[in-house]
Order: structure tokens, then C-alpha cells, then sequence
């Protein structure tokens, strides 16, 4: 079985979302079908086939969210010794040596990654190759513009 890493964080957004779905999406799109059935003729429905397929969108994400749940490893780098070392769930301050721009990310599950508020995920190009190494570490990521060299500036447990 695969097992999904994430942060407890990570795991309380799934679980919201969870609830969300089954307590008032599918609900929703339970009354939309009726609805559109009370107008007749399912063949050529719009409204009738829109809400179907907004079921089978809504109970494909319930199946994978539980999915993702059952098979859930939450990692909480509070527990973890703190020995500057980069695993999953730190926050990490890297610095490209040749341009000196600092930049900081948390390395998080998949389902938790948002590069805009720098979340990247732990199969990302920049975390595997961070992962491992130590602060003051060099770290060489292949990224669509060729190598660039990072320094680990700062690992942070938080």
C-alpha cells in the first residue's frame, strides 16, 4: 500500500474538505438531480446532465480524500530531532549562489503543495534535492533553465 506523507496540517485541510463535501456538496447536488428531473425529458437535460457530472466529480474526490486518509503518514517535525538536517515538513532558507537571492519553502505532502505561498512538495525537483543535506550544505537542482547551485542557509522545525 502507498503510503501518503503529510503534515498534521495537511491532514486537517483533507479532513475538512471531507466534511464539506458530504455534508453540503453532495446534498446540493443530490436536490440540483431531483430538480432537474421534475423538468422531464432526462435525454436532452442540460440541467439534469450537468448535475450528474458534478456527483461523479464530487464522490470521485470523497473516494480519494478517504483514500488518502487511510493511507495517511503524518509526520510532525516538531517530534523530529533537531539536527539542521532536511527532511519533510521543515521549513527551508535556501540561497542561489550565483544570483545571492534568498529564497524559503516548506516542504510538504502533495495534496498541500502551493508554490505561491511556498509550500512545495516533497517529490518536487528543488526538495529531493534538498532532502538530506544539512544546513550549510551546497544542494545542485536541475531546474528547466540547467543547474543551479543552492546554499542551505536555514532549516527550521517549526
Amino acid at each position: 500500500m502507498q503510503r501518503y506523507p503529510m503534515t498534521p496540517e495537511g491532514k486537517i485541510a483533507l479532513e475538512k474538505e471531507l466534511q464539506q463535501l458530504k455534508s453540503v456538496e453532495r446534498p446540493r447536488i443530490t436536490q440540483a438531480i431531483a430538480e432537474a428531473r421534475e423538468h422531464g425529458d432526462l435525454k436532452e437535460n442540460a440541467e439534469y446532465h450537468a448535475a450528474r457530472e458534478q456527483q461523479g466529480f464530487c464522490e470521485g474526490r470523497i473516494q480519494d480524500i478517504e483514500g488518502k486518509l487511510g493511507a495517511a503518514q503524518v509526520i510532525d517535525v516538531k517530534d523530529l530531532e533537531k539536527n539542521g538536517r532536511v527532511v519533510f515538513g521543515v521549513t527551508v532558507t535556501i540561497e542561489n549562489l550565483d544570483t545571492e537571492e534568498q529564497k524559503t519553502y516548506k516542504i510538504v505532502g502533495d495534496d498541500e503543495a502551493d508554490f505561491k505561498i511556498n509550500k512545495i512538495s516533497v517529490n518536487s525537483p528543488i526538495a529531493r534535492g534538498l532532502l538530506g543535506k544539512n544546513e550549510g550544505d551546497d544542494a545542485k537542482i536541475q531546474t528547466p533553465q540547467g543547474e543551479v547551485e543552492y546554499e542551505i542557509v536555514k532549516v527550521d522545525y517549526l
